[in-house]
Protein backbone atom coordinates (compact mmCIF):
# COMPACT_ATOMS: atom_id res chain seq x y z
CA UNK A 1 0.00 0.00 0.00
CA UNK A 2 1.29 3.46 -0.94
CA UNK A 3 0.68 6.16 1.70
CA UNK A 4 1.97 9.74 1.88
CA UNK A 5 3.07 11.70 4.95
CA UNK A 6 -0.47 12.99 5.52
CA UNK A 7 -1.81 9.45 5.61
CA UNK A 8 -3.47 9.71 2.21
CA UNK A 9 -3.72 6.78 -0.15
CA UNK A 10 -5.61 6.01 -3.32
CA UNK A 11 -8.96 4.33 -2.62
CA UNK A 12 -11.21 5.79 -5.28
CA UNK A 13 -10.51 5.46 -9.00
CA UNK A 14 -12.32 7.58 -11.57
CA UNK A 15 -11.81 6.32 -15.07
CA UNK A 16 -12.68 8.35 -18.14
CA UNK A 17 -14.02 5.78 -20.59
CA UNK A 18 -13.85 8.27 -23.45
CA UNK A 19 -13.21 11.97 -23.99
CA UNK A 20 -16.16 12.11 -26.41
CA UNK A 21 -19.30 13.91 -25.26
CA UNK A 22 -22.65 14.74 -26.81
CA UNK A 23 -22.75 18.05 -24.90
CA UNK A 24 -20.42 21.06 -24.95
CA UNK A 25 -21.18 22.72 -21.60
CA UNK A 26 -20.06 26.32 -21.24
CA UNK A 27 -17.97 25.74 -18.10
CA UNK A 28 -16.18 22.79 -19.70
CA UNK A 29 -15.78 23.63 -23.39
CA UNK A 30 -15.36 27.37 -24.04
CA UNK A 31 -15.34 27.07 -27.84
CA UNK A 32 -18.64 25.18 -27.95
CA UNK A 33 -17.31 22.33 -30.07
CA UNK A 34 -18.60 18.80 -29.49
CA UNK A 35 -15.93 16.49 -28.18
CA UNK A 36 -14.86 13.38 -30.04
CA UNK A 37 -12.95 10.33 -28.90
CA UNK A 38 -9.18 10.71 -28.93
CA UNK A 39 -7.44 8.68 -31.62
CA UNK A 40 -5.22 6.93 -29.10
CA UNK A 41 -7.86 5.86 -26.58
CA UNK A 42 -7.32 2.55 -24.82
CA UNK A 43 -9.45 -0.47 -25.68
CA UNK A 44 -12.02 -1.77 -23.21
CA UNK A 45 -9.75 -4.72 -22.48
CA UNK A 46 -6.73 -2.51 -21.75
CA UNK A 47 -8.76 -0.20 -19.51
CA UNK A 48 -10.15 -3.13 -17.56
CA UNK A 49 -6.63 -4.51 -17.16
CA UNK A 50 -5.58 -1.09 -15.89
CA UNK A 51 -8.30 -1.21 -13.24
CA UNK A 52 -7.22 -4.71 -12.18
CA UNK A 53 -3.57 -3.64 -11.89
CA UNK A 54 -4.53 -0.52 -9.90
CA UNK A 55 -6.65 -2.55 -7.51
CA UNK A 56 -3.60 -4.66 -6.74
CA UNK A 57 -0.93 -1.94 -6.83
CA UNK A 58 -2.80 0.87 -5.04
CA UNK A 59 -5.59 -0.84 -3.10
CA UNK A 60 -8.41 0.73 -5.13
CA UNK A 61 -11.77 -0.08 -3.54
CA UNK A 62 -14.30 2.02 -5.44
CA UNK A 63 -14.68 2.83 -9.12
CA UNK A 64 -16.58 5.60 -10.86
CA UNK A 65 -16.96 5.49 -14.63
CA UNK A 66 -16.89 8.95 -16.21
CA UNK A 67 -16.08 10.66 -19.51
CA UNK A 68 -16.57 12.81 -21.56
CA UNK A 69 -19.89 11.03 -21.59
CA UNK A 70 -19.45 7.31 -20.89
CA UNK A 71 -22.79 6.30 -22.37
CA UNK A 72 -21.68 7.32 -25.87
CA UNK A 73 -18.72 4.93 -25.78
CA UNK A 74 -18.92 1.64 -27.71
CA UNK A 75 -16.57 0.23 -25.04
CA UNK A 76 -19.15 0.59 -22.27
CA UNK A 77 -20.60 -2.93 -22.21
CA UNK A 78 -17.32 -4.81 -22.51
CA UNK A 79 -15.63 -2.63 -19.89
CA UNK A 80 -18.43 -2.89 -17.35
CA UNK A 81 -18.71 -6.64 -17.83
CA UNK A 82 -15.01 -6.99 -17.04
CA UNK A 83 -14.81 -4.70 -14.00
CA UNK A 84 -18.03 -6.15 -12.56
CA UNK A 85 -16.09 -9.33 -11.82
CA UNK A 86 -13.27 -7.65 -9.90
CA UNK A 87 -14.81 -7.58 -6.43
CA UNK A 88 -14.85 -3.80 -6.00
CA UNK A 89 -16.85 -2.40 -3.07
CA UNK A 90 -18.75 -0.04 -5.35
CA UNK A 91 -19.05 0.79 -9.04
CA UNK A 92 -20.93 3.94 -10.04
CA UNK A 93 -21.29 6.04 -13.17
CA UNK A 94 -21.49 9.75 -13.94
CA UNK A 95 -23.58 10.77 -16.95
CA UNK A 96 -25.39 13.74 -18.43
CA UNK A 97 -28.43 11.47 -18.69
CA UNK A 98 -29.21 12.04 -22.35
CA UNK A 99 -28.86 8.34 -23.21
CA UNK A 100 -29.80 7.03 -19.77
CA UNK A 101 -33.17 5.49 -20.64
CA UNK A 102 -31.70 3.78 -23.70
CA UNK A 103 -28.74 2.34 -21.79
CA UNK A 104 -30.58 1.55 -18.55
CA UNK A 105 -30.99 -2.22 -19.15
CA UNK A 106 -27.25 -2.50 -19.77
CA UNK A 107 -26.43 -0.57 -16.59
CA UNK A 108 -28.82 -2.63 -14.48
CA UNK A 109 -27.47 -5.91 -15.83
CA UNK A 110 -23.92 -4.74 -15.16
CA UNK A 111 -24.73 -4.14 -11.50
CA UNK A 112 -24.63 -0.36 -11.47
CA UNK A 113 -26.66 0.82 -8.49
CA UNK A 114 -25.55 4.45 -8.17
CA UNK A 115 -25.68 7.23 -10.73
CA UNK A 116 -24.50 10.82 -10.70
CA UNK A 117 -26.44 12.83 -13.27
CA UNK A 118 -25.12 16.24 -14.32
CA UNK A 119 -28.03 18.67 -14.51
CA UNK A 120 -27.68 22.44 -14.17
CA UNK A 121 -31.24 23.69 -14.70
CA UNK A 122 -34.89 22.69 -15.03
CA UNK A 123 -35.51 25.42 -17.60
CA UNK A 124 -35.45 23.86 -21.07
CA UNK A 125 -34.15 26.98 -22.78
CA UNK A 126 -31.40 27.57 -20.22
CA UNK A 127 -30.55 23.86 -20.41
CA UNK A 128 -29.82 24.13 -24.12
CA UNK A 129 -27.83 27.32 -23.53
CA UNK A 130 -25.55 25.74 -20.93
CA UNK A 131 -25.23 22.24 -22.41
CA UNK A 132 -25.29 23.39 -26.04
CA UNK A 133 -27.17 20.23 -26.87
CA UNK A 134 -29.52 17.59 -25.58
CA UNK A 135 -33.12 17.59 -24.43
CA UNK A 136 -34.15 18.26 -20.83
CA UNK A 137 -37.30 16.11 -20.87
CA UNK A 138 -35.31 13.10 -22.08
CA UNK A 139 -32.88 13.50 -19.18
CA UNK A 140 -35.65 13.81 -16.58
CA UNK A 141 -37.46 10.77 -17.96
CA UNK A 142 -34.23 8.76 -17.86
CA UNK A 143 -33.67 9.68 -14.22
CA UNK A 144 -37.22 8.67 -13.35
CA UNK A 145 -36.81 5.29 -15.05
CA UNK A 146 -33.47 4.70 -13.33
CA UNK A 147 -34.98 5.52 -9.94
CA UNK A 148 -37.88 3.15 -10.61
CA UNK A 149 -35.30 0.46 -11.42
CA UNK A 150 -33.86 0.87 -7.92
CA UNK A 151 -30.88 3.07 -8.65
CA UNK A 152 -29.72 5.68 -6.16
CA UNK A 153 -29.41 9.02 -7.92
CA UNK A 154 -27.34 12.07 -7.12
CA UNK A 155 -27.77 15.16 -9.25
CA UNK A 156 -24.72 17.34 -9.89
CA UNK A 157 -25.34 21.04 -10.44
CA UNK A 158 -22.72 23.72 -11.09
CA UNK A 159 -24.31 27.02 -9.96
CA UNK A 160 -23.18 29.86 -12.21
CA UNK A 161 -23.84 33.52 -11.52
CA UNK A 162 -25.73 35.02 -14.42
CA UNK A 163 -26.73 31.66 -15.90
CA UNK A 164 -28.59 29.35 -13.54
CA UNK A 165 -28.52 30.77 -10.01
CA UNK A 166 -32.30 31.12 -10.19
CA UNK A 167 -32.49 27.35 -10.59
CA UNK A 168 -30.93 26.45 -7.23
CA UNK A 169 -34.22 26.26 -5.36
CA UNK A 170 -36.37 24.72 -8.15
CA UNK A 171 -33.80 21.99 -8.64
CA UNK A 172 -33.46 21.38 -4.91
CA UNK A 173 -37.25 21.10 -4.55
CA UNK A 174 -37.39 18.76 -7.53
CA UNK A 175 -34.75 16.46 -6.05
CA UNK A 176 -36.22 16.43 -2.56
CA UNK A 177 -39.63 15.47 -3.94
CA UNK A 178 -38.16 12.49 -5.80
CA UNK A 179 -35.60 11.23 -3.31
CA UNK A 180 -32.59 12.35 -5.35
CA UNK A 181 -29.65 13.92 -3.51
CA UNK A 182 -28.61 17.21 -5.09
CA UNK A 183 -24.92 18.08 -5.08
CA UNK A 184 -23.94 21.65 -5.81
CA UNK A 185 -20.42 21.86 -7.24
CA UNK A 186 -18.48 25.07 -6.82
CA UNK A 187 -16.95 26.23 -10.07
CA UNK A 188 -13.31 25.12 -10.33
CA UNK A 189 -10.30 27.04 -11.60
CA UNK A 190 -9.56 24.50 -14.32
CA UNK A 191 -8.79 24.60 -18.01
CA UNK A 192 -9.68 27.97 -19.53
CA UNK A 193 -10.73 29.31 -16.09
CA UNK A 194 -7.34 28.59 -14.49
CA UNK A 195 -5.78 31.67 -16.05
CA UNK A 196 -8.84 33.90 -16.32
CA UNK A 197 -9.65 35.16 -12.84
CA UNK A 198 -12.23 37.66 -14.09
CA UNK A 199 -14.27 35.00 -15.90
CA UNK A 200 -14.04 32.73 -12.85
CA UNK A 201 -15.10 35.38 -10.32
CA UNK A 202 -17.94 36.61 -12.51
CA UNK A 203 -19.52 33.16 -12.44
CA UNK A 204 -18.43 31.70 -9.08
CA UNK A 205 -21.05 30.94 -6.40
CA UNK A 206 -19.72 30.03 -2.95
CA UNK A 207 -20.89 27.57 -0.31
CA UNK A 208 -22.05 30.40 1.95
CA UNK A 209 -24.04 32.02 -0.83
CA UNK A 210 -25.78 28.72 -1.53
CA UNK A 211 -26.53 28.07 2.14
CA UNK A 212 -27.90 31.57 2.56
CA UNK A 213 -30.22 31.07 -0.39
CA UNK A 214 -31.39 27.64 0.80
CA UNK A 215 -31.78 28.91 4.37
CA UNK A 216 -34.45 31.36 3.25
CA UNK A 217 -36.79 28.40 2.71
CA UNK A 218 -35.43 25.44 4.63
CA UNK A 219 -33.86 24.69 7.99
CA UNK A 220 -30.93 22.34 7.58
CA UNK A 221 -28.35 20.54 9.69
CA UNK A 222 -24.87 19.40 8.73
CA UNK A 223 -24.86 15.64 8.25
CA UNK A 224 -22.16 13.03 8.60
CA UNK A 225 -19.98 12.18 5.61
CA UNK A 226 -17.02 9.83 5.04
CA UNK A 227 -13.61 11.19 6.05
CA UNK A 228 -12.46 11.39 2.43
CA UNK A 229 -15.73 12.80 1.07
CA UNK A 230 -15.51 15.74 -1.30
CA UNK A 231 -18.93 17.10 -0.33
CA UNK A 232 -20.08 18.91 2.78
CA UNK A 233 -23.43 17.20 3.36
CA UNK A 234 -26.62 18.63 4.89
CA UNK A 235 -29.95 17.23 6.02
CA UNK A 236 -33.30 18.98 5.68
CA UNK A 237 -35.14 17.12 8.44
CA UNK A 238 -38.01 15.05 7.17
CA UNK A 239 -37.34 15.85 3.53
CA UNK A 240 -33.90 14.68 2.45
CA UNK A 241 -30.30 15.63 1.90
CA UNK A 242 -28.16 17.88 -0.24
CA UNK A 243 -24.44 18.49 -0.45
CA UNK A 244 -21.93 21.06 -1.63
CA UNK A 245 -18.62 20.11 -3.20
CA UNK A 246 -16.99 23.27 -1.92
CA UNK A 247 -13.58 23.06 -3.51
CA UNK A 248 -12.87 26.77 -2.98
CA UNK A 249 -14.75 27.39 0.28
CA UNK A 250 -13.93 24.19 2.19
CA UNK A 251 -10.91 22.51 0.55
CA UNK A 252 -10.72 18.74 0.91
CA UNK A 253 -7.16 18.16 -0.32
CA UNK A 254 -5.93 16.93 3.08
CA UNK A 255 -8.10 13.81 2.87
CA UNK A 256 -8.35 13.26 -0.89
CA UNK A 257 -8.19 9.59 -1.90
CA UNK A 258 -8.94 10.00 -5.61
CA UNK A 259 -6.94 8.80 -8.56
CA UNK A 260 -7.96 9.40 -12.16
CA UNK A 261 -7.15 7.45 -15.31
CA UNK A 262 -7.78 9.09 -18.66
CA UNK A 263 -9.10 7.27 -21.70
CA UNK A 264 -5.65 7.59 -23.27
CA UNK A 265 -3.80 5.91 -20.39
CA UNK A 266 -2.59 8.81 -18.24
CA UNK A 267 -2.80 8.75 -14.45
CA UNK A 268 -3.69 12.02 -12.71
CA UNK A 269 -3.12 12.13 -8.98
CA UNK A 270 -4.45 15.67 -8.53
CA UNK A 271 -6.68 18.00 -10.52
CA UNK A 272 -4.56 20.92 -9.34
CA UNK A 273 -1.39 19.53 -10.86
CA UNK A 274 -0.41 19.49 -14.52
CA UNK A 275 1.65 16.35 -13.84
CA UNK A 276 0.46 13.12 -15.37
CA UNK A 277 1.93 9.63 -15.63
CA UNK A 278 1.56 7.32 -18.60
CA UNK A 279 0.63 3.70 -17.92
CA UNK A 280 -0.70 2.74 -21.34
CA UNK A 281 2.50 0.91 -22.21
CA UNK A 282 2.33 -1.10 -18.98
CA UNK A 283 -1.06 -2.57 -19.80
CA UNK A 284 0.39 -4.85 -22.45
CA UNK A 285 2.94 -6.27 -20.02
CA UNK A 286 2.42 -9.32 -17.79
CA UNK A 287 1.49 -8.66 -14.19
CA UNK A 288 4.94 -9.36 -12.71
CA UNK A 289 6.50 -6.73 -14.97
CA UNK A 290 3.73 -4.16 -14.87
CA UNK A 291 3.08 -3.93 -11.13
CA UNK A 292 6.55 -2.75 -9.94
CA UNK A 293 6.64 -0.04 -12.61
CA UNK A 294 3.07 0.97 -11.83
CA UNK A 295 3.81 1.29 -8.13
CA UNK A 296 6.68 3.66 -8.88
CA UNK A 297 4.33 5.85 -10.93
CA UNK A 298 1.72 5.75 -8.18
CA UNK A 299 4.26 7.14 -5.69
CA UNK A 300 4.78 10.07 -8.05
CA UNK A 301 1.03 10.54 -8.59
CA UNK A 302 0.38 10.59 -4.85
CA UNK A 303 3.15 13.17 -4.49
CA UNK A 304 1.28 15.44 -6.93
CA UNK A 305 -1.55 16.04 -4.44
CA UNK A 306 -1.85 19.48 -2.89
CA UNK A 307 -1.21 19.60 0.84
CA UNK A 308 -3.90 22.09 1.79
CA UNK A 309 -6.08 23.45 -0.99
CA UNK A 310 -6.70 23.33 -4.72
CA UNK A 311 -4.78 26.10 -6.45
CA UNK A 312 -6.05 25.74 -9.99
CA UNK A 313 -4.90 23.63 -12.88
CA UNK A 314 -4.53 23.81 -16.64
CA UNK A 315 -5.93 20.30 -17.08
CA UNK A 316 -9.27 20.39 -18.89
CA UNK A 317 -11.98 18.54 -16.98
CA UNK A 318 -13.36 16.99 -20.17
CA UNK A 319 -10.19 14.89 -20.46
CA UNK A 320 -10.40 13.18 -17.08
CA UNK A 321 -14.04 13.34 -16.06
CA UNK A 322 -15.54 14.56 -12.81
Amino acid sequence: MIVDRQGRRFRNLRISLTSACNYACTYCVPNGKRLVAAQDELSAEAMARGVAYLIEAAGIERLRITGGEPLVSPKLEAFMTAVGKMGLEDISLTTNGQLLAKKLPLLVNAGIRRLNVSLDTLDASAFRGIARGGDLATVLDGMSEASAAGMKIKVNMVPLRGQNLDQVMPLLDYCLERGYELRFIELMRMGHLANDSNAFLQQFVSLQQLLSLIGERYEYLQADAPVDATAVRYEIPGQGYFGVIANESVPFCRTCSRLRLSSTGWLHGCLSSSNRHYIGDLLDKPRHQALPALQRLLVKALGDKQEVAFSGGATVMKIIGG
